[in-house]
């Protein structure tokens, strides 16, 4: 893969296949490239969402490294979580329904681990974002009605937040509304800093 270069800095290299994170990642308007990490997603037993996005999201990264050792690799990935327990991406209609219908009515944690990786000089900057969802009480014909538009399957929780899943919902809570879709860009600016990468200054 060709990647972009910079006389000032590593090539930046998301890995992930995530159509969202690429483009709130675009918003900042530096050049980057994309790889799709092979990574078993799979949690370890008894692995708390905040250790297992971490976890993940540095695994990400280091997977990509291995392939360009001069590189700045953004990792991430996201859970979320109700009454203590995770709820993955739902993959088909009828587990999207079971999955609004156990969140109506309830707040819900949306954990997003993020990694800066240096591949050239080791250097590892690594958090976990949370954000909280408070769904409304909702009804199974408005549940049907939602994910027949949107479709939402590939998404952790059953909605997107940036469409029409906004109707689910009675109030956000958290400090970067970027991480409830999957890349908390106010750290990633922070430690795109770190390394030099100042995105206003062009």
């Amino acid at each position: 893969m060709s990647l972009p270069t910079s006389s000032q800095h590593p090539p930046l290299i998301l890995a992930s296949s995530s159509p969202f994170r690429r483009e709130l990642l675009s918003r900042l308007g530096i050049e980057f490239g994309s790889i799709s990490p092979a990574v078993d997603e799979s949690p370890l037993q008894a692995e708390s969402p905040e250790k297992l996005v971490l976890r993940l999201a540095e695994s990400k990264a280091r997977a990509v490294a291995e392939s360009h050792p001069d590189a700045l690799i953004i990792g991430s990935d996201q859970v979320a979580a109700v009454d203590g327990s995770i709820l993955g991406k739902p993959e088909t209609h009828q587990r999207a329904v079971e999955q609004l219908l156990q969140t109506a009515g309830k707040r819900v944690t949306f954990s997003t681990g993020l990694c800066l990786y240096n591949s050239k000089t080791g250097r590892l900057q690594l958090c976990c974002e949370p954000f909280h969802v408070v769904f409304r009480q909702l009804e199974r014909r408005e549940i049907e009605n939602y994910l027949n538009k949107e479709k939402p399957y590939n998404c952790a929780g059953s909605f997107k937040s940036e469409g029409l899943g906004i109707c689910l919902f009675e109030r956000l809570e958290g400090e970067d509304p970027n991480a409830l879709i999957g890349l908390p860009l106010i750290r990633l600016i922070g430690m795109l800093r770190n390394e030099g990468i100042d995105v206003l200054a062009g």
